[in-house]
């Protein structure tokens, strides 16, 4: 009786490198399309901050007799004259944040957010964060990982801080507010800029972009180095500040550690998104805007009351 011998044959070198070399192949064509799918996810969960973020607004407009929520004023306990009551501290109750908004004041005499040492500067509010953004480390400034949170939104100072005035007591402080109501922008709501992006994190913005930064007016912190604000800082106002002279940068990539943006400036607004920058409006609607959008759009946009008609983004 014959017997048939099997001869059993591992892989050569050559047919596993070619194995290999395909799977490469493979892997590289996949990796544009997870990242499109990556950066997609993150664009929506941006949309959607800046959609909660347009809600609380108008929510705190609808309980304060249409009024708007503030640049930076009083309101704080135990000293309700000091100019504390930042404009991301007051849309807290209604994002559901209540607790950190009426949370313990432990530090001193004063009671701006920024100096909280129990829930409020140490607070991560992940509606404040775009996943775009790679300034940060996990909420917190590179430099102090510990205690100072940021956000990846900035309020348009057009129009929630031109009105304001001068606060004399506890020490005397100016502070900043809205000169409209949300059924009296001139423009209209869906024409006005509400909030647009810029990163958490450069070395240039100093204690910005800190949510919890009391800001306290213009003349003396000034705007545009020091607190969460797209527009006039005391320098710039000096000079006059054009929003056509400072449009959006798309798609700059940043160092958490360095707080380098590749060329990025920190007076503009700026977004990680490779495509376009979120911005909310006024009317509740938000729409990615491209970096190469027409400046005189821009210009329309951000000033709530230049009555020209809004162009094509």
């Amino acid at each position: 009786m014959f017997r048939l011998s099997r001869t059993h044959r591992g892989f050569t070198l050559i047919e596993l490198l070619v194995v290999i070399a395909i799977i490469a192949i493979l892997i590289g064509l996949l990796l544009p399309a997870v990242q499109k799918v990556r950066e997609a996810a993150a664009r929506m969960t941006c949309s959607n901050n800046l959609k909660q973020m347009g809600v609380a607004i108008h929510n705190y407009a609808s309980a304060n007799q249409d009024k708007l929520p503030d640049g930076v004023h009083g309101g704080l306990q135990p000293n309700p004259n000091y100019p504390g009551n930042l404009f991301f501290n007051q849309l807290l109750p209604y994002i559901e944040q209540d607790n950190v908004y009426r949370g313990p004041d432990t530090n001193s005499y004063y009671t701006w957010r920024w100096q909280d040492v129990g829930l409020g500067s140490k607070s991560i509010i992940k509606t404040y964060l775009c996943p775009s953004d790679s300034s940060h480390s996990s909420g917190f400034r590179p430099t102090d990982t510990s205690t100072w949170t940021v956000t990846s939104y900035v309020r348009n100072f057009f129009m929630f801080d031109t009105a304001g005035g001068y606060q004399a007591q506890a020490g005397g402080h100016y502070y900043t507010l809205s000169k409209y109501t949300v059924g009296n922008i001139p423009d209209g709501s869906s024409n006005t800029l509400a909030i647009t992006e810029r990163y958490a994190y450069l070395s240039a913005y100093q204690w910005a972009n800190l949510w919890t930064h009391h800001g306290q007016d213009r003349f003396h912190w000034g705007y545009a180095a020091w607190t969460p604000v797209y527009g006039a800082s005391a320098y710039i106002t000096n000079a006059g500040f054009n929003p056509a002279s400072y449009p959006p940068q798309v798609g700059i990539k940043s160092s958490a550690s360095t707080g380098s943006t590749g060329g990025g400036i920190y007076a503009y607004p700026s977004s990680g998104h490779s495509t376009t920058i979120q911005c909310l409006a006024m009317d509740g609607s938000v729409r990615g805007i491209s970096g190469n959008v027409n400046t005189t759009t821009w210009y329309n946009y951000v000033t709530p009351d230049d009555g020209n008609v809004l162009g094509n983004f």
